[in-house]
């Protein structure tokens, strides 16, 4: 038996997320049955950054163990040949047994594109989010900077969430206008469940003038979700990095979100 490690990217739009689930619509669904084929026996796979429904990933890493090795060409391109055309596999290699794609992970990063234009999205529908009101865009990045270090996000934790521990190490937030857009930068250790739309929901209602600037500290302080904004669309989250030690030899990362805006 091998570990095969996997580097993916999936428009999420039309799965019911990441993790599988019984009407069997979800991304793991759809790439464990691809694999499972090209494989000769099912398999398992568990990835890093785990995205809700309508989720998108430019860069999650996945692992799943193989009785029936094959080479890397061979889970690429059987994989893609067999997946729906919105979810890719990037690459593909053996690695060490002791590799484990979402425990393994060191560092993640996920990336927000909102629109702020009096007119909602036509032609990008369901891939940025969209505010209509003029945001205050230089009072969002400095109430952020409240979030960098490690502390406990329990202000922006989701009530489903399974995590341990509330507590998350913030290593970078950027927050600024391109144009129309608004693009929100957040790295770190871990996020917990709905943790970055909550943060983008809360920074909005800061640049809209409902709260000022240092009450995203404030929030963050209290630990209370239900002093905070509405959990934010998940149009518009893209989870765009995934790193790891360089013992597991995986390939660099390729930053396919450059473009984005």
């Amino acid at each position: 038996m091998v570990r095969i490690a996997l580097g993916l990217e999936y428009d999420g739009r039309a799965f019911q997320g990441w993790q599988t689930q019984p009407g069997g619509n979800t991304v793991q669904d759809h790439l464990e049955r691809a694999l499972g084929q090209v494989h000769g026996a099912p398999v398992a796979t568990i990835v890093a950054g785990r995205t809700d429904a309508g989720g998108d990933a430019a860069a999650p890493v996945g692992h799943f163990d193989a009785v029936n090795p094959r080479p890397g060409a061979a889970w690429v391109g059987g994989g893609n040949a067999l997946l729906p055309p919105d979810i890719g596999v990037l690459w593909a290699r053996e690695t060490a047994p002791a590799f484990h794609a979402r425990f393994g992970a060191v560092g993640r990063a996920y990336r927000y594109l909102l629109l702020n234009h009096p007119v909602r999205p036509a032609l990008m529908a369901g891939r940025v989010g969209w505010v209509h009101g003029d945001l205050d865009v230089g009072a969002m990045a400095e109430a952020a900077e409240a979030l960098l270090g490690r502390h406990d996000f329990s202000a922006f934790r989701a009530a489903r969430c399974q995590a341990r521990s509330p507590v998350r190490e913030l290593r970078r937030v950027g927050v600024e206008r391109r144009g129309w857009f608004v693009v929100f930068d957040f790295g770190g250790n871990a996020f917990l469940h709905h943790q970055v739309r909550n943060m983008v929901g809360a920074l909005v209602w800061i640049g809209l003038g409902r709260r000022p600037k240092d009450w995203l500290g404030e929030l963050l302080a209290s630990r209370d979700r239900t002093r905070g904004a509405a959990t934010f669309s998940p149009d518009g989250l893209y989870l765009v990095d995934v790193r790891y030690d360089a013992q597991w030899n995986l390939p660099e990362f390729d930053d396919r979100m450059a473009l984005i805006p």
